[in-house]
């Protein structure tokens, strides 16, 4: 039962890069990637581009995020709390 447990809170922390389609002022369509939270990075949104663009390479018109958290707030050299936003707007080519 543990090893279901311990399991189970490994996938839930690991998580996953999301993608969905999105349309550009200019009406140009891209793709809007979130990696937002403590298990997530700005490489898992880099990652996630690169797998939705099929290898063929891609154009990051925008990005949005939460700012870093300077070290004089974090507890104990952590950043406890605080939910990191990160997200990505590309197009392929």
């Amino acid at each position: 039962m543990n090893k279901y447990l311990a399991l189970l809170a490994l996938l839930a922390l690991g998580g996953c890069a999301t993608a969905s389609n999105t349309y550009l002022a200019d009406g140009q369509q891209g793709l809007s990637i979130d990696c937002s939270g403590e298990a997530m990075s700005w490489g898992k949104c880099y990652e996630k581009a690169d797998a939705s663009c099929a290898g063929t390479g891609y154009t990051i018109v925008g990005s949005d995020g939460s700012p870093a958290v300077m070290d004089r707030d974090k507890t104990l050299g952590v950043d406890v709390g605080n939910f990191n936003s990160r997200a990505i707007t590309v197009v392929c080519k």
